[in-house]
Parts: structure tokens; sequence; C-alpha cells
């Protein structure tokens, strides 16, 4: 009985070690395995993870990849990880472990997460460009655990506290969320200006919602009528135009008497809504390349000289997450009408991924429970 009893307590510590996670070995293939909890060393937090967003990032990664993923056998330099690698890196959820020297983080207090792998002496500091450093990556793809897991152990300077009035499904919105934001600052848009978005899908309906909280005017460009519909529910758009529907730039030029757009934004990594962008884009205007190109575009040269216009990039976020938790938290953006579908880990692959795929008219964002309710 004795025995019995030893061998009850020590499958039972093994199984509480043991999670949930979904792994990336290679192209296409995706498994949910059992795994080790992670270690909550010092100066890092234990996170319980609620919600995880399937990005467009990950998509990329399954039918192409590995692409930010370092390839099994050559493992990334700074994480020193290679695939198989947990994914996931747009994520929410609640502390349940602090480290050794952590004294500002508690346990229960909801968080998110800014998912950066950078090197250890790299500053993060307000105008620290951390998110260009040497091989930058991102936890969920290059390694460090990732959020499309049960648990998840992060160094305490990616953490970011939330207020409890956010709900968890929502607080995960709000990693790709700050890439919106970025965008914006990267713009130099001010209030009062007028903006045109090429491409409604998540990052270009987040980045609407955070140019209107910001006090522009919001024109968005977008042939998928379901993204158009979410565009108009969410308030996130005063004018959406359809390509197949209307000339873009002549609707544009009515919109703003003649002037053309103070900002544009280029969501999509379609070379004709980027022709689209620059044409009409007023004189002295920015355009900013959000989206992750995997082929090589073209950009009318000639208009960019005589227009004189500023095309930038932008990449994901730096210093960002702060003023974006903060006006969620004000309630100068409502997340939830971004939420499409909620589905179990178990079920990434069949409702996620090849939903996003297949048939993205029916979803806009997923977003997935690691752990059974």
């Amino acid at each position: 009985m004795l025995v019995r009893i030893l061998l009850d307590i020590v499958n039972k510590n093994v199984r509480s070690t043991i999670m949930k996670a979904a792994r990336f070995y290679d192209r296409g293939d995706i498994r949910i395995e059992d795994i080790p909890e992670p270690v909550v060393e010092p100066g890092t937090v234990g996170i319980e993870v609620a919600w995880c967003g399937i990005c467009g990032t990950d998509l990329h990664e399954f039918m192409e990849g590995p692409i930010f993923i370092p390839p099994c056998g050559h493992p990334h330099p700074i994480s020193k990880e290679s695939a198989p690698v947990t994914m996931g890196h747009e994520f929410s959820g609640v502390v349940y472990a602090v480290g050794e020297g952590v004294r500002d983080i508690e346990v229960g207090q909801h968080v998110v997460v800014e998912p950066y792998i950078v090197a250890d002496d790299v500053p993060t500091g307000p105008g620290d460009k951390y998110h260009l450093s040497k091989n930058m990556n991102f936890i969920g793809l290059g390694g460090r655990g990732g959020g499309l897991s049960e648990k998840i152990a992060v160094k305490r300077r990616w953490v970011h506290p939330i207020s409890k009035d956010i709900p968890l499904d929502q607080a995960a919105l709000i990693e790709p969320l700050s890439v919106g934001h970025h965008a914006f600052t990267r713009s130099g848009a001010k209030a009062g200006d007028v903006a045109l978005v090429g491409g409604a899908g998540p990052i270009g309906l987040l980045l609407s919602a955070i140019l209107k909280a910001k006090g522009l005017s919001v024109i968005v460009t977008e042939l998928s009528s379901a993204r158009k519909q979410k565009a108009s529910e969410s308030g996130v758009a005063d004018h959406i135009l359809d390509p197949s529907e209307v000339d873009v730039v002549e609707e544009v030029m009515k919109i703003t008497d003649g002037r053309g757009v103070d900002v544009a934004f280029e969501c999509s990594s379609v070379n004709k809504v980027l022709d689209t962008l620059v044409a009409a884009t007023t004189s002295a205007g920015v355009v900013v390349i959000v989206s992750i190109w995997s082929h090589p575009a073209t950009v009318n040269v000639h208009s960019v000289v005589m227009k004189e216009l500023d095309v930038r990039g932008t990449i994901a976020y730096c210093n960002d997450h702060q003023e974006t938790i903060r006006l969620v938290e004000e309630g100068k953006i409502d997340l939830e009408p971004f939420i499409t579908q909620r589905i179990q880990l178990d079920d990434l692959v069949s409702k996620g991924f090849d939903t996003l795929i297949h048939n993205n008219e029916s979803a806009v964002k997923i977003i997935v429970q690691p752990r059974s309710s």
C-alpha cells in the first residue's frame, strides 16, 4: 500500500509538470504535444496563458517556413533553440509565479507580453531601437516558449501588467494592436489628418482603430465583403472603398476635395494596393509599408519624386505597448468586434490555420485557448 501511495504521488507530480503546446517542426507540420512546463528562473515571470491569437506570421511559417523559426539543427544565436519550437506570440494571461528578483509583478496579475528575443545587453528604454537590434527575433517563433501553450516563463522586461477590466480574450489582441500603434508613430500623422489604409485584414483593422483613437479620419480600401463589414461594424473607418466597384484614387480625391490623403498605410502586400496609395497620397505626404512582403515589389518612383513623398517601413513595435494598453483601458478602443472565432488548442490546425488559409472570408481574428476550461 505504501509503495502504491508513493507511486501515486510521483505520478501526480510528473503530470503536474507536463503541459500541452503547439510545436512547429517544419513547413506544414505543427503538432499538439505534451512538453515540460517552463521553469520560472530568477528575473522571469511565470504566466498561465489565457488566450493566444493566430498571426499572419504564423500562417506564413506554416505555409512557407521556416522563416523566423530557426530550422532544425540551426539554433538561433540568442535563444540557442531551433525547430521544433512552441508557437504563439499574441497572448495574454495570469501570473502564477514570479522568479527571484522580480518585485513589481504579483501572482494573480493580468498581463500581456511584448514578445521579443534580443540580447541581454540591448537597452529597452525610451528612444532605444531594440526592435532593430542584431539577431532580433520573437518569443513563439525564435524559441523561449510561446503563447500556444498552457504556460510560459518570460523575462520581466517583456511583461506588461494590464487592468482586470480588460477581458483576457480581448487582451490577446494588444500585441497586434501595438503593431498598428508603431505604424502610426512611424508615420508622423496627427489628429485631423486623413489616412488611407490599404487592406482590412487584422493589422489593417487594428491600425485603423488606432488612427481613429488618435483623431484621424480613416478611409479603408478592401475587396473582401467580410472585412468590409468588419470595418463598418467596428466603426474604425469613415469611408470604405471597394476597388472592384470604384476607382479608389478618384473617390479619395472627392473625399479630400482633390488634395489626397496625408498618410497612407500599406497592409496587404499587394503591389496594386501600393500603387494606389502612392497615387492617392498628397504632395509631401507619407506612405508607410506595414505588411511583411515575401516577394519583390515595385513602386512608381517618378510619383514619389515629383510629389516628394516619404516611403517608410515599419516593423513590430518599440515602447508602444504602454500607450496601446492605455488606449484600451481608457475605452478609446474596443477590441471585442475584431474577434471572430474562439477555439481550443487541439483544433489549432483544423479550425484555425485551415480556416484562415482556405476560408478567411469567414474569419478576421481567431484566438486560441490553450488550457481546456
